[in-house]
């Protein structure tokens, strides 16, 4: 019997479950049909498989891409799209979908909401069989026609001078303020991304890919410079690398000193082997460690730079001064490009898009001239 609107609903409601967490929805609603149900394999061996390919994404990512699911399903059932046209999905109602977001959301927005619809194809095993040169097509539009407030600000990069700043007003007795310090010289010096360091929430510590005390060595040497030191943080899963990587920072003098800070941190929280990294401990007494957030970090180095009356950063802003800082040490660009683990390509872009970097290199007389000449990319002297 052909599926009707009214009888489609009551199977959209069984196959997604309005109770599902948003960074399970992509594993746990369904589509009609999956793509392992015509095959031979028992149902154990399916499980697994679905399984194993819903651990292939980050938690936070996991998190995005299952609010852009909830996004394609409410634009489905407001149009009467019937569950088996939903996945595999065609590439007019892909089309249909990114229009429809078109001049409503941010480029990346629609970006990340296509991808989810992807991401829920591929999960589930079905074929993805759209036209990418349409759907690339309409999303570069879809970002032409962002509305002006979705579009964020150029994000101002952390200094050494910042971090100092904000160390003044931080409590070296005060779990959260070390742990808050540890991480912000961390970031800063191994040029990470805040994400590969926190969680989005203290409950959304991933204890198989989110860092943990013992994935730290401190004070590794190198055998031909017995004096040289660096700190190597081993990172589980990344985006770019769910294999996992490693990213590393030597000491540095000063309040900005990563190694000083980490110490201490050590000291004051004493993290278990298997605990987050910088995890803090809140000062009631009987209370547990708790995985800094993002949400918390944020807070209290903005607090603090508002009681030092500079103005607040984005976290992204933590990574961009990091490149800068060391570009402006004379380290090379190829240097600094494996300390941020770019791509080659990746890389140019993102020096093209945050002009600052570039800005000693290009005087009348280079204030690091000797420097461009051995360390420049050849693409772009």
């Amino acid at each position: 019997m052909p599926s009707t609107p009214s009888t489609d609903a009551g199977i959209g409601r069984v196959l997604r479950p309005p109770d599902v967490p948003q960074e399970e929805r992509l594993e746990k609603w369904k589509p009609l049909f999956q793509g392992l149900a015509s095959t031979q394999l028992s149902q154990a061996a399916m499980d697994r498989i679905y399984e194993v390919l819903a651990q292939s994404r980050l938690l936070s990512t996991r998190a995005t891409y299952g609010a852009g699911l909830t996004v394609f399903h409410a634009f489905c059932d407001a149009l009467g799209i019937l569950e088996r046209d939903r996945a595999p999905i065609s590439t007019p109602l892909l089309l249909h979908f990114i229009s429809c977001c078109a001049g409503v959301y941010s480029g990346s927005t629609a970006v990340n909401y296509m991808s989810a619809v992807k991401a829920w194809h591929q999960m589930h095993a079905l074929p993805w069989r759209v036209d990418e040169g349409q759907v690339s097509a309409a999303l570069s539009a879809a970002d032409k026609m962002a509305p002006p407030a979705s579009k964020r600000k150029k994000r101002a990069p952390v200094t050494v001078g910042f971090i100092e700043k904000v160390a003044e007003q931080l409590d070296n007795n005060n779990p959260l303020d070390v742990a808050v310090l540890a991480c912000l010289t961390t970031v800063f010096w191994s040029v990470s991304r805040l994400g590969e360091f926190l969680p989005d929430g203290v409950d959304k510590f991933d204890h198989a890919r989110g860092v943990k005390r013992r994935n730290v060595k401190i004070d590794v040497q190198d055998s031909r410079l017995p004096s040289a030191k660096v700190t190597v943080f081993d990172i589980p899963a990344t985006k770019a690398a769910p294999e996992g990587e490693s990213v590393f920072w030597a000491a540095h003098s000063g309040l900005s000193d990563p190694h000083a800070a980490l110490l201490r941190h050590f000291r004051v929280n004493n993290p278990g082997e298997d605990d987050h990294v910088f995890a803090w401990c809140p000062s009631k007494r009987g209370a547990k460690l708790r995985p800094l957030s993002k949400h918390t970090f944020m807070a209290r180095v903005n607090k603090a730079a508002k009681a030092a009356g500079i103005p607040e950063i984005k976290g992204h802003g933590i990574r961009i001064g990091g490149v800068l800082e060391h570009l402006l040490r004379g380290v090379p660009f190829e240097v600094v490009k494996v300390m941020g683990r770019w791509a080659s390509d990746a890389f140019q872009v993102y020096l093209r898009k945050h002009g600052a970097i570039l800005t000693p290199y290009i005087q009348d007389k280079p204030l690091l001239e000797p420097f461009t000449r051995i360390a420049m990319p050849t693409v772009l002297r």
